[in-house]
């Protein structure tokens, strides 16, 4: 394989718009190309900029037998405060949790919402594992 120069996942959704404004709004991504089928985003961190694109799942551009939106994505967002991000997201913010705010014993401390289109996003922050659970972590 030739040197890698980018990678992120693009969901097919029917809400392209409602998908890019939870995006923007709600988790601090800019819009970098537009069109009524297709928004790219970045969230611009000097350290890892982080990408996602949305894609109007019966665009010409995707092959027709996978026209389809998006089924059994979970995106992981992992945070410093995930606390505080229930408090902004959910609390305050309206948003439905589909699970609620726990710490694992696997070592994360999170919950979960879905976007417009149904993809899960799963806002963590990593905790100390228990005992059970610390010797599977490599490195």
């Amino acid at each position: 394989m030739t040197k890698l120069t980018g990678m992120y996942p693009v969901l097919c959704t029917d809400r392209v718009a409602q998908s890019r404004d939870f995006y923007t709004r709600l988790l601090g991504f800019e819009v970098t190309f537009e069109a009524d089928w297709y928004v790219s985003l970045r969230r611009a961190d000097p350290a890892r900029p982080h990408e996602l694109a949305l894609l109007d799942r019966t665009h010409p551009t995707l092959p027709a037998a996978y026209r389809e939106p998006v089924r059994g994505l979970l995106l992981n967002f992992e945070v410093t405060d995930v606390d505080a991000e229930w408090e902004r997201l959910v609390v305050r913010g309206g948003l439905k949790p589909e699970l609620e705010l726990r710490t694992e014993d696997f070592g994360q401390r999170h919950f979960i919402v879905a976007d417009p289109g149904g993809v899960l996003v799963d806002v963590i922050t990593p905790v100390e594992p228990t005992a059970e659970y610390a010797g599977n972590y490599t490195g």
